[in-house]
């Protein structure tokens, strides 16, 4: 619900000529917040234990609720009037239930079972969107607008190479590096620094010079970090780490608010809400996509075991291959971000 509306509220009160920036600004916001899990999540589970992390959320999201009520007026639905897609809906959330759960269950055979069921499921939605009459997904949006459904792609794409990497380091920091949770953390919140300092430079940026220019660079940057963390081992200098996880943030950065702002000026004012959803679901199908993709080399190479010295270079060897698929799709996502062509 967070991600579906907030984009589409920023985009409705912002004119065109300052969309980028705010953006932008969401932008750091988000993957601040996601990029500092694992050290906020490292220090409250060292000092006060793992149900802290739940416990925390509850004064935070009433002070939330608050602020929305207090600060936040007026309202921006564009297609009042319309009916609510529920068959369209029920397909849509199952599909996605199906595939985000099969993949976090890789490589069992219900995991397989269920992407399968969920490839299943995007065939039946697709026949069932193009007969509603208003339907959840306007798929005309995805055939007859290159610009919205190639930034949508390089979204997903650039979110299934980059989401498990605070995966992989907090776990090659404690385990091959011997760091606690807290300065684990602490390290992996360089990258989410750069991410905040950038983003909104970034989606400034794409206000005056085309999205797809930025953004495919950022791509190309993310590439690159990915591909340098393949080089990851015993000897491995934390300088090298901190180093390498600034220039993936800078990456991400120059990549996120111009794809964002590419997505959101593609579609008209009352499909605001449709293209924000959208947008939240390639990031989250995305996010799992990519521990989907660790799961299973972790899987094939470990098995279900403990990290233990003796697994050592068998874990070695799973970041090596995964970091190395995750750099090979960014790599083809600088192409999918180039196709969308200009939206000026």
């Amino acid at each position: 619900m967070l991600f579906g509306t907030a984009v589409a509220i920023i985009t409705s009160v912002f004119p065109i000529a300052e969309r980028g920036k705010a953006l932008g600004i969401n932008v750091a916001s988000v993957y601040s917040g996601l990029s500092l899990g694992p050290f906020l999540g490292g220090l409250l589970t060292q000092h006060f234990g793992w149900t802290s992390i739940f416990l925390a959320n509850v004064p935070l999201g009433l002070i939330l609720i608050a602020l929305i009520f207090w600060k936040l007026k007026g309202e921006w639905a564009e297609a009042k009037g319309e009916k609510f897609d529920f068959g369209g809906s029920l397909i849509y959330s199952l599909m996605l239930v199906a595939i985000m759960y099969g993949f976090s269950t890789l490589p069992a055979i219900l995991g397989i079972c269920l992407i399968v069921a969920g490839a299943l499921g995007i065939l039946a939605f697709v026949k069932w969107e193009t007969k509603a009459k208003s339907p959840v997904l306007d798929i005309n949006l995805f055939r007859n607008n290159t610009v919205f459904a190639f930034s949508n792609l390089a979204a997903l794409i650039n979110y299934s190479a980059t989401f498990a990497v605070a995966f992989f380091l907090s776990l090659h920091l404690q385990y091959i590096r011997g760091l606690n949770p807290q300065d684990a953390g602490l390290i992996l919140v360089c990258q989410p620094v750069v991410m905040a300092v950038f983003s909104p430079l970034a989606g400034r940026l794409s206000d005056k010079i085309e999205p797809r220019i930025i953004a495919s660079t950022g791509m190309a940057v993310t590439a690159i970090g990915l591909f340098l963390f393949t080089f990851l081992s015993h000897n491995t200098t934390l300088t090298f780490i901190i180093a390498n996880l600034a220039l993936l943030g800078f990456g991400i950065a120059l990549f996120s608010s111009p794809n964002t702002n590419a997505v959101m000026s593609s579609v008209e004012k009352r499909s605001y809400g449709v293209a924000s959803g959208t947008l939240g679901t390639m990031r989250l199908i995305g996010q799992t996509l990519s521990m989907g993709i660790a799961m299973l080399i972790v899987g094939m190479y470990m098995g279900r075991v403990q990290i233990t010295p003796e697994y050592y270079p068998l874990f070695l060897r799973s970041e090596e291959i995964t970091f190395l698929i995750f750099a090979v799709l960014c790599f083809g996502g600088i192409f999918a971000s180039l196709a969308r062509g200009r939206i000026r």
